[in-house]
């Protein structure tokens, strides 16, 4: 292995970027998949070069790739997390809000990941234990901050709790309004941009474990320091699933109270 998991991460997650970036603003060709969704030329063509790198370093890896599916043969328990565009449908319509997420996980656990915003030119990486951004080559370790009270919400579906938790409804929150502002990015970008202190937390439900979308993302906020569990306050990939990851304990705290709140059936409970 002559590159390191880390810097092949970084590689893989850069030779999806320039794909993006070449397709940027070209009438890319759309191909349905289920409920509304789609991939473009260009999510089936980073996916291609993303995997052309990781295949020829890492042959005998497992690779789980959000367009071409599972692949690899063999009893390797090293499986390369893939998702070559999140935020299809804002690239579709020319909006730069993106990221191409490369993530590895050897065992139970994610040990190196990279996620690119193919336009900022920015790669945030981490090896397990560290967590930097880089740009124009130079890295910058990542220093989570909730000074701007921004939280980023998904609202695509599925909603596998919609019965105790919608994240809709977490917006029109009265106490949410007073303590955040709400943001609505539509691509993991914005879960890097927690680790970065570019967002003071991120919300979501969903069954996350093994998600190429937010495999990169998660790792990225817990060896920068980010409190990260599910939207019970449990472990991410148990309990209920979904995501509440922030950047400091307190903000956590607020969010998983008002999380609570919905499953009490807005009973008004307080805040800590």
């Amino acid at each position: 292995m002559s590159i390191s998991d880390r810097d092949l991460a970084i590689k893989a997650a850069e030779a999806g970027a320039a794909v993006v970036r070449a397709h940027y603003g070209t009438s890319v060709v759309r191909f349905a998949k289920s409920a509304g969704d789609f991939a473009t030329t260009a999510d089936i063509e980073a996916e291609e070069a993303i995997l052309g790198v990781l295949r020829a370093a890492r042959p005998d890896d497992h690779v789980w790739a959000e367009e071409s599916g599972r692949s690899g043969t063999g009893g390797s328990e090293r499986l390369w997390l893939v998702d070559p565009l999140c935020g299809t449908l804002n690239f579709a319509v020319h909006n730069m809000l993106v990221a191409v997420n490369v993530a590895l996980r050897v065992g139970t656990r994610v040990v190196v990941a990279a996620s690119a915003d193919p336009f900022a030119q920015e790669i945030f990486w981490t090896d397990g234990v560290d967590a930097s951004v880089r740009r124009a080559g130079v890295d910058q370790r990542l220093v989570p901050s909730a000074e701007s009270r921004l939280v980023d919400v998904n609202l695509d579906p599925p909603f596998p709790n919609e019965s105790v938790f919608r994240a809709a409804r977490l917006l029109a929150h009265e106490r949410f309004v007073e303590r955040f502002r709400p943001r609505v990015v539509s691509t993991t970008l914005a879960v890097a941009w927690v680790a970065a202190g570019r967002r003071a937390a991120y919300v979501t439900d969903g069954q996350l474990r093994d998600s190429v979308h937010f495999a990169a993302g998660i790792a990225l906020c817990a060896a920068a320091g980010c409190v990260v569990t599910g939207i019970d306050g449990q472990p991410w990939h148990t309990g209920l699933g979904g995501l509440v990851v922030a950047a400091d304990a307190r903000t956590h705290a607020e969010l998983l109270a008002l999380v609570a709140d919905q499953r009490a059936g807005g009973a008004g409970l307080p805040l800590p």
